[in-house]
């Protein structure tokens, strides 16, 4: 059976390509989402993904995960990596090991924009490396647990 992993993208990311280009780059969600399903195909993954804008969207489709056997969450939280106590307790109830991915160094940004609430429950934090932070946290959960 193959391993499931679970893509899971905050509010504006479904912006990305011409938000801020010159932070979050030209790449859209949809060209990120189409290089990691061919990823998954080669490293024989089953990947699915999903993207609100909603806070609560997100948490309902955290939980369905813990049902439908996920073993690994990939998350762009956006803003909600900032602000969201809700989403962590999502994370953290449900018990799936996951990675938290930024596109752009949010060290190098806004004060605010330096405290992540999902870093201290995540296996690992992938930040600014642009849309190749989404490649390599596939990659990780591949080998996650083998």
């Amino acid at each position: 059976m193959a391993k499931s992993i679970l893509l899971l993208n905050g509010p504006n990311l479904n912006l990305l390509g011409s938000r801020e280009t010159s932070i979050y780059g030209t790449e859209s969600l949809a060209d990120i989402e189409r290089q990691l399903r061919e990823l998954a195909r080669k490293e024989k993954l089953a990947l699915s993904a999903f993207q609100s804008n909603h806070e609560g969207a997100l948490i309902d489709r955290i939980h369905a995960a813990a049902g439908e056997k996920v073993d690994f969450i990939i998350i762009n939280a956006g803003a909600l990596t900032h602000s969201s106590i809700a989403l962590r307790d999502a994370l953290v109830g449900v018990a799936i090991p996951f990675v938290e991915v930024h596109i752009s160094n949010i060290y190098r940004r806004e004060a605010f924009r330096h405290v992540s609430l999902l870093a201290e429950c995540a296996v690992g934090s992938i930040i600014g490396l642009g849309p190749a932070g989404y490649r390599l946290a596939l990659e990780y959960a591949a080998e996650y647990g083998t």
